[in-house]
């Protein structure tokens, strides 16, 4: 007795197992979540900071930064080459420097809130007018813990 082997009519092709779809989706949502690394700042002002030896590190969980220095070269055509306060990122006055403070600190968790360091990110050739202007608007708004960032070296080395 002869069996014949019957063709199936049409070869349409099967459809795709997608039952593993989610877990390649996932994996690489978790890959990219790991390796991804976020910018606090855009830097808007130039950056040759002074030398320090007597150097510690600041705790980033309570510290509000200011940059201060001559726009950077590429933002020069824009904004002169006056020294310029930057908080966050974007250029603040000093006349809403306060402003920009009191708005930073809030973003701080409440408890640290009292525990806030200002970190002064000062351009060497900076105008020093600048800077005690800074410091004066810092003392209205009772924030005393004021920290100098510095790159590491030798004082000699300016």
């Amino acid at each position: 007795m002869a069996h014949k082997f019957k063709k199936k009519k049409g070869g349409e092709i099967p459809a795709v197992n997608t039952a593993s779809l989610p877990d390649i989706v996932f994996m690489l949502l978790f890959f990219f979540m790991v390796v991804t690394v976020l910018r606090d700042s855009n830097l808007l002002v130039q950056q040759r900071l002074p030398k320090g030896d007597q150097v510690e590190k600041l705790k980033k969980d309570r510290s509000v930064f200011i940059y201060a220095g001559k726009p950077s070269p590429r933002y020069q055509d824009k904004y002169g080459t006056e020294g310029k306060i930057q908080i966050g990122d974007k250029y603040t006055d000093i006349s809403n420097l306060s402003f920009a403070l009191t708005e930073a600190r809030a973003k701080l968790r409440p408890e640290l809130q009292s525990k806030i360091m200002v970190a002064l990110k000062v351009d060497e050739e900076t105008n020093t007018g600048l800077v005690t202007d800074i410091k004066q608007e810092l003392r209205e708004l009772n924030m005393l813990k004021l920290i100098y960032i510095t790159s590491p070296g030798t004082p000699i080395e300016n």
